[in-house]
């Protein structure tokens, strides 16, 4: 056994550490609510804010009821658990009002920091054990509070209990700042958007003497640029193509398969991308992509989403799921078309032509016919799309910074709330 560590339910803990369970510390509390018909979408006098999971998240969606009627309370301090998934035992804080069914207050004794009780309740291995309950159960899952209750707490003595929450809540607080730059970023990025890809604002070199505006279908443009359909800036060897069935087998060391799902929501590391092991036959030449072509989504909830290819996913093939827009470089730049297509302009014009209902689709015939509003030269094109590059690397510069804080405070988590490493 390591010296100064002793056994315990929770396994090895620190010797001066006291074993508790989770019931012993912490009381629960579930909420209340009147029937619906007393809710109302707008404060009133004697009415308080009736508090749901989804409130965590947005205020989008408030309901209010009478005062007189509600029992349970919380402020934004307190620990609250969202007693139904998915997913379950969301561990939340930051709102004051009442409560409703779907939640769970935790209310710590005093023998436990309320900072140290809310940081524990929210680890991963006890989301695990909860997660793993609720799946055994029939019905609808819910937290089973009569485990809860049994899961071990180790308890270190009150000072290191808040040096531990301090140090969490430091970690907490820079992914707090990361978030708040990164929506910062976002909305510039977006007003530049907004700006450069409408010509509303021209950049150093390309903006004419006395620059004049013209109305078109898709909005108000300088005169000087042209609208053409996306059919005409492609280079007509490779053109617009589908993408193939996808094959069954799949193989760690084989081809790359590219789908909508890899890039709806950002790029994906190579290791978690589909393979095959089929060998490649001469069908499979049209799907093949080159670093800068342009795929979008042809199928399904994310159809009309586009990006680019980047240089790892060169030669990559794309399934049914997708198509290769392949931009002849002498007509057009291509990042300036993937910007263009991910703004109001492509959106609406996605929504025109995609058909279906329960699996939306597009077709390449229709894709060709999309307009493009864009600068007369190349040269001004690359130059938007190397603004906006710029931006987007930034922004993922520091999305990758907040995932790295993310890890770096689970890891203190696993090894600060076990007593693995001490602070006191």
């Amino acid at each position: 056994m390591k010296p100064g560590y002793k056994r315990s339910d929770a396994g090895l803990i620190p010797a001066d550490w006291a074993a508790h369970t989770v019931g012993q510390l912490i009381e629960f509390h579930g909420g209340s609510q009147p029937d619906k018909s007393f809710f109302s979408a707008t404060p009133r006098p004697g009415y308080v804010r009736l508090i749901q999971i989804r409130d965590y998240k947005s205020d989008k969606f408030e309901v209010f009821a009478p005062t007189a009627l509600l029992r349970r309370f919380c402020h934004e301090d307190d620990i609250m658990i969202g007693r139904y998934g998915p997913p379950i035992f969301q561990i939340l804080r930051g709102l004051t009002g009442a409560y409703n069914v779907a939640l769970i207050k935790a209310k710590p004794c005093t023998a436990i920091d309320r900072d140290f009780a809310y940081y524990f309740l929210k680890q991963d291995s006890l989301f695990a054990f909860i997660e793993k309950l609720s799946r055994r159960s029939s019905g609808q899952t819910g937290v089973d509070l009569v485990e809860l209750r049994t899961y071990p707490l180790p308890l270190p003595p009150l000072p290191e209990q808040r040096a531990i929450a301090e140090a969490l809540n430091d970690a907490d607080a820079l992914l707090g700042a990361l978030d708040q730059l990164i929506a910062k970023k976002r909305d510039l990025k977006q007003a530049a958007m907004q700006q450069i890809l409408t010509g509303q604002t021209r950049l150093t070199g390309f903006a004419p003497v006395n620059p004049r505006f013209r109305q078109t279908d898709l909005g108000r443009y300088p005169s000087d640029w042209n609208l053409k359909r996306l059919g005409q800036l492609v280079d007509k060897s490779r053109s617009i193509r589908y993408g193939i069935v996808q094959p069954g087998k799949y193989d760690a060391r084989g081809r790359l398969m590219i789908r909508g799902q890899d890039y709806s929501k950002g790029w994906v590391e190579p290791t978690e991308m589909f393979r095959v092991s089929d060998p490649i036959e001469e069908r499979y030449r049209n799907a093949r992509v080159r670093s800068g072509d342009l795929i979008i989504t042809i199928v399904g909830a994310g159809t009309g989403t586009v990006e680019s290819i980047p240089d790892w996913l060169n030669g990559a093939n794309l399934t049914q799921t997708t198509a290769r827009i392949a931009i002849d470089g002498n007509e057009a730049c291509s990042g300036f078309c993937k910007y263009i297509l991910q703004t109001k302009v492509g959106t609406q014009q996605v929504a025109s032509f995609i058909k279906g209902g329960a699996q939306p689709g597009l077709n390449c015939g229709d894709i060709e016919k999309f307009d493009i509003p864009m600068p007369t030269t190349v040269a001004e094109q690359t130059a938007i799309a190397e603004v906006l590059s710029d931006m987007d690397a930034e922004l993922a510069g520091l999305e990758q910074r907040r995932e790295k804080t993310r890890a770096i405070k689970q890891g203190m988590m696993q090894d600060l709330l076990p007593g693995r490493i001490r602070l006191v």
